[in-house]
């Protein structure tokens, strides 16, 4: 995945904020999200899991009133109210998320992620990433998925070009914590400890399991040998490859209406050996590619230390975005799709496509095989 605008400046000094100290206004409640585990033995069991936004989709402000702990900039902090974390965690308050104004709601086993939310008749960018939370533990679930599939049905068709539904996995510490040599502050519960390779917050690494709207889709892999991450990554994107006709509205996978994605991580001798897409739509299975290769093993660990990524455990995340930058052409235009330049513009979407939004549902992961059955 490449950059997303990002809050992360304002996580470093609040990491001593303590909620024991400065408790919330109200509990934060977590949009209960079930997924599934699998074996070919024992078929599938339901996890009892929630979603929980990330850390910097909370309001923070001081303890004794509402003045804002932040500056005109989501990013920066007020330096009257916190020259310093000890003197921050003294006068500042971190609220619950707000998740429907967040664009964020979830229905049985459906995640609906809104990019804009309207606030006052106000049309606003909400852009929100979560992550799987076991609510048995507090703690992210870690999946465990060398030589197991991950499977996933999802629904692009509001996505236009420039959009990204994007669907990963990022090697995050359980506990939320932000690295090993640092505290915990706040913890899974409170959204905190994203890494990815293109190190937005630290290094880790991430396993792109679709980047996608309604035009085109990529899966990538993002290996990480400790601060050295494989940016770019190694990816397929069917239309890239020249499968001209097989994604996208009435299509051979037809974006116009949901359809499960299948990614199945094989290994031999404990080995990452492939990574594997196929499809399920209105009943038929329909192969894609596989990633056979992963760049250097000596530089940024290849396909062998994703292997072991995976082997460790790694958390789902999922996010709706879009790219003022680039307008996603990484993704949808040029080789990559059938998306003209500049079509895919923040401003265009917001404009022509104000409801746009991405369904992630029927979350499984487990023995190859079992996720379909």
């Amino acid at each position: 995945m490449l950059p997303r605008p990002s809050l992360l400046g304002v996580v470093p000094l609040l990491g001593t904020l303590s909620l024991a100290q400065s408790p919330p206004s109200k509990a934060e409640v977590h949009p209960m999200l079930p997924t599934w585990k699998c074996t070919n033995s024992g078929g599938c069991i339901v996890q009892n899991t929630s979603v929980v936004l990330d850390f910097e989709y909370r309001d923070i402000h001081t303890i004794s009133g509402s003045t804002s702990c932040k500056t005109g900039s989501a990013s920066s902090l007020s330096k009257s109210q916190c020259p310093d974390a000890a003197t921050c965690a003294q006068n500042c308050i971190i609220e619950p998320a707000d998740y429907a104004a967040k664009g964020v709601s979830t229905s049985g086993s459906s995640l609906t992620m809104y990019h804009y939310v309207r606030n006052h008749g106000r049309l606003d960018s909400a852009s929100p990433r979560i992550y799987l939370l076991d609510e048995n533990t507090g703690k992210y679930v870690l999946m465990s998925l060398l030589n197991q599939e991950l499977t996933v049905t999802v629904d692009l068709s509001t996505l236009p070009c420039g959009e990204n539904g994007a669907f990963y996995l990022s090697e995050m510490a359980a506990d939320g914590s932000k690295s090993p040599s640092q505290n915990n502050i706040g913890g899974a519960t409170l959204g905190n400890g994203y890494c990815d390779a293109q190190c937005q917050g630290y290094c880790c690494n991430e396993m792109d399991i679709l980047e996608a709207n309604s035009q085109a889709n990529v899966f990538t892999g993002h290996p990480c040998k400790g601060n050295n991450c494989d940016k770019g990554g190694c990816g397929y994107n069917p239309y890239a490859s020249g499968q001209r006709s097989f994604y996208g509205p009435g299509k051979t996978v037809d974006t116009n209406k949901p359809f499960t994605v299948v990614t199945q991580f094989i290994a031999s001798g404990g080995r990452l050996t492939s990574i594997t897409r196929k499809y399920i739509q209105g009943g038929r299975t329909i192969n894609s590619g596989s990633i056979n290769s992963c760049g250097s093993e000596s530089g940024t660990g290849g396909l062998t230390g994703m292997g072991q990524a995976l082997g460790r455990g790694m958390v789902i995340a999922a996010s709706i975005w879009n790219d003022a930058a680039q307008n996603m052409a990484w993704l949808d235009s040029g080789n990559n799709g059938p998306c003209q330049t500049g079509q895919g513009s923040p401003s265009n979407i917001q404009s022509q496509h104000p409801d746009t939004h991405v369904v992630f549902s029927n979350i499984k992961w487990g023995d190859i095989g079992s996720t379909t059955k």
